[in-house]
């Protein structure tokens, strides 16, 4: 069954999954996924993030770090209503102790990195 929002599934299926004190967390596979993934992984939040199998059944997996808290992620742009910040309005969340993930026309990058490059674009979700 399609989803209308597989960004904002898979921070559920992540939340749900720390919630559960599961160790790791799968969820359908797409490239937007895997790259969210992999952000969070270069940042520190979580242990690792692979593909795993092929085809339609492909699923991207993720390992939580077993000494940190649960995550709190927050989606802020949704299907229904997209959020679009320019370079100069992408804030500090949490004091800098958060994590702003846009999606740019260079890809997925932290807000931290779209204030360097000067670039804007839709703010996808909060991780702290």
């Amino acid at each position: 069954m399609p989803l209308s929002d597989p960004i904002g599934d898979l921070l559920t299926r992540m939340r749900n999954a720390q919630h559960g004190r599961h160790t790791d967390c799968r969820a359908p596979w797409s490239r937007l996924k895997q790259s969210l993934c992999d952000l969070l992984k270069s940042e520190g939040y979580v242990a690792d993030s692979k593909s795993d199998g092929a085809g339609p059944e492909k699923e991207v997996v993720v390992t939580f770090k077993a000494d940190r808290p649960a995550l709190i992620l927050k989606r802020i742009s949704t299907p229904g209503a997209r959020v679009y910040v320019g370079a100069e309005e992408i804030r500090h969340y949490l004091h800098g102790n958060s994590l702003a993930v846009l999606s740019t026309s260079i890809g997925l990058i932290t807000g931290k990195a779209a204030r360097e490059k000067n670039v804007g674009g839709e703010l996808l979700c909060t991780i702290s």
